[in-house]
C-alpha cells in the first residue's frame, strides 16, 4: 500500500513565499533605527603662538573664549558619518589628513565619510601658513588629535535618536564686500596694476560706490538631532558669512560661531546635559561676503557686541526652524569624497624678478607694506606645484544634501550648487577637509579685487570653480 504524504498548509504556504522570493528578488530592508552622539574637544592654543588672519603676524596675548572641535556622528546602522567644525582661521590639508588617519584608526570611520572644517575666525591660532604666520608644528599635532578625540567621544555618546532638517532665513547680516566703484578710484593692486574694476571692503557710506559686484545667500540651514525623547543632542547650522570681528586686541576668540553654539544652548535650556548637548555653526559660501553694510557709514561698537548680535539673530533663527522640522527615526546616510586634480597660478619669470627685488629692498624681516607683502607670498608661490589635489566631498542625510569644499567660496558657487542638485535642500560647508584659498568664479576673476590677487590665498586655475561645482555635482548625484 502506498502511503501519500500531504505537507501541512503553513509549510506550503512558506515554500510559496520562497519560490516568490527568488522570483522578485531581496526587496530592499527597511532602514535600521537611526542613532547619533555629539562631543567637543578643547583646542585653544597656549599664549605666544602666532594668529593669523591678517597681512602681518600677531601672537596670542589672552584667550577670550575657549576655541573646540565640535563634532556629531550619525549612525543609520549601516553607515557612519562624522560632521567636525573647528574653530580654526583654516585647516591646512596635512592636518586633515592626520585627524582622519587617526580617526579610522580609533572610530573605524573611513576618510570620505568624515567632514573636517575650519569656521574661519580671524582670532584662532595659524594652522595653516597665510601670509606672514606660520603655524606652530606642536600645535598643528594638538589640533588633529583633538579633532580625533572629538569624533571619538561622540561615537561614545551614539544613542537612539531622530534628526530633522529645514531653511530658514536672515539677509540683515549678509553683503557683498566686493563692490563696482566709480571710476579711478580703485588704487593699483600690489603687482602695480590698474586693473581692478572692483573693490574688496570699501569704507562704508563712501560716494564712490556704485553697487555690489555679486549677490548674497540670507539661508539659515538647520541639521537638528535630539533624543527619542526630545533631549537636544546637536545642532548643526549653515551661513554664508565670512565671520564678524570687532574682537580684543592680541585676542582669541571663536568669534559669532562659538557665540552662536553658546546662545543655542541658552535658548534650548539645554545646558549640563548628560551627555552635554552641541551646537555648531559651519560657514556657508562666504568668500565675497562680510557682515558690513557698505551703504551706511559705520557705528563704533564696543568689543564682541556685533559678534553677541550677529550670534543671538541666527541663533533664535536656528531654534525657530529646528521646532518646526519633521524629524525621523529612520533615515538612511551616505558620503561620497573624489580629489580633483587643478592647476596652480605659478608666477612667472617676470614676476619673479619683481618680487625678488621688492623683498630685497624691504627693511624686513617684516614685510611693510602691501606691495612687500605680495612679493614675498609670489616667491613662496613659485615653490609650489603646477597641479595640488582639491577634495570635494557631498554626503546625504535623508534627502539632505551637503557639499564640503576645501575654500573660501563664492557665493555664487553655493547658489548654483542649492539650485542644481538633486537633493533638496542642499547647503555647502566651505574650509572643509584642506584648505586652497579663495574660490572665485571666472566671471569675478575677470573683475579682479583682492580675492583674485595671486597669492598662497588665493591660486588655483581661473576655471578651478567651475570644474569643482560639476565634481560636487556628480558627488550629490552619486549619494542620491
Amino acid at each position: 500500500m502506498r502511503i501519500r504524504t500531504v505537507a501541512p498548509r503553513p509549510l506550503i504556504v512558506w515554500a510559496a513565499c520562497l519560490a516568490l522570493w527568488s522570483v522578485l528578488g531581496n526587496p530592499a530592508p527597511a532602514a535600521e533605527p537611526f542613532r547619533a552622539g555629539a562631543a567637543t574637544t578643547n583646542i585653544s592654543p597656549w599664549i605666544g603662538l602666532s594668529v593669523n588672519g591678517g597681512m602681518t603676524d600677531r601672537t596670542v596675548e589672552h584667550v577670550h573664549d575657549e576655541l573646540h572641535a565640535r563634532a556629531v556622528v550619525l549612525d543609520d546602522g549601516t553607515a557612519r558619518i562624522a560632521i567636525v567644525v573647528c574653530d580654526s582661521c583654516a585647516t591646512p590639508r596635512e592636518v586633515v589628513a592626520e585627524a582622519k588617519r587617526r580617526i579610522l584608526a580609533q572610530s573605524k570611520i573611513p576618510a570620505d565619510h568624515v567632514l573636517i572644517s575650519a569656521t574661519h575666525s580671524h582670532t584662532c591660532p595659524t594652522a595653516t601658513p597665510t601670509f606672514q604666520s606660520d603655524p606652530n608644528p606642536g600645535y598643528q599635532r594638538f589640533y588633529a588629535t583633538r579633532i580625533a578625540d572629538a569624533v571619538q567621544q561622540a561615537v561614545n555618546n551614539l544613542a537612539p535618536a531622530k534628526i530633522g532638517w529645514g531653511v530658514g532665513r536672515n539677509d540683515q547680516q549678509v553683503h557683498n564686500r566686493r563692490w563696482r566703484m566709480k571710476p579711478g578710484t580703485i588704487p593699483p593692486d600690489p603687482f602695480g596694476r590698474t586693473t581692478d574694476r572692483v573693490k574688496m571692503n570699501p569704507a562704508p557710506g563712501s560716494a564712490d560706490l556704485i553697487e555690489p559686484a555679486g549677490p548674497i545667500d540670507p539661508d539659515v540651514s538647520v541639521v537638528s538631532v535630539q533624543a527619542k525623547d526630545g533631549r537636544p543632542i546637536a545642532l548643526l547650522a549653515n551661513y554664508s558669512l565670512h565671520y564678524v570681528g570687532g574682537t580684543g586686541p592680541g585676542h582669541i576668540s571663536a568669534d559669532y560661531f562659538g557665540a552662536f553654539a553658546d546662545r543655542v544652548q541658552e535658548l534650548l535650556k539645554a545646558d549640563r546635559l548628560d551627555p552635554p548637548f552641541v551646537a555648531m555653526m559651519s560657514n556657508g559660501t562666504s568668500g565675497d561676503i562680510n557682515n558690513i553694510n557698505f551703504r551706511t557709514p559705520a557705528a563704533a561698537k564696543p568689543p564682541y557686541a556685533q559678534i553677541r548680535a550677529v550670534a543671538d539673530e541666527l541663533a533664535r533663527e536656528a531654534v525657530r526652524v529646528a521646532g518646526s522640522a519633521s524629524y525621523h527615526d529612520r533615515v538612511t546616510l551616505d558620503a561620497r569624497a573624489s580629489d580633483l586634480s587643478l592647476g596652480v597660478r605659478q608666477p612667472s619669470t617676470e614676476d619673479l624678478s619683481r618680487a625678488e627685488a621688492i623683498v630685497a629692498k624691504a627693511k624686513g624681516p617684516e614685510m611693510k607694506t602691501l606691495e612687500e607683502t605680495y612679493a614675498r607670498d609670489t616667491l613662496l608661490l613659485a615653490k609650489y606645484p603646477k597641479q595640488v589635489d582639491v577634495t570635494i566631498q557631498a554626503l546625504r542625510i535623508g534627502d539632505l544634501g551637503i557639499v564640503a569644499i576645501p575654500c573660501e567660496v563664492f557665493v555664487e558657487i553655493g547658489l548654483e550648487l542649492k539650485a542644481k542638485s538633486p537633493l533638496k535642500p542642499t547647503f555647502t560647508i566651505e574650509l572643509a577637509n584642506g584648505y586652497n584659498g579663495y574660490l572665485p568664479t571666472k566671471e569675478q576673476h575677470a573683475l579682479g579685487g583682492y580675492e583674485t590677487w595671486r597669492a598662497r590665498s588665493s591660486y588655483l586655475e581661473v576655471d578651478a570653480a567651475a570644474k569643482i561645482t560639476d565634481k560636487a555635482l556628480e558627488l550629490l548625484k552619486a549619494v542620491k
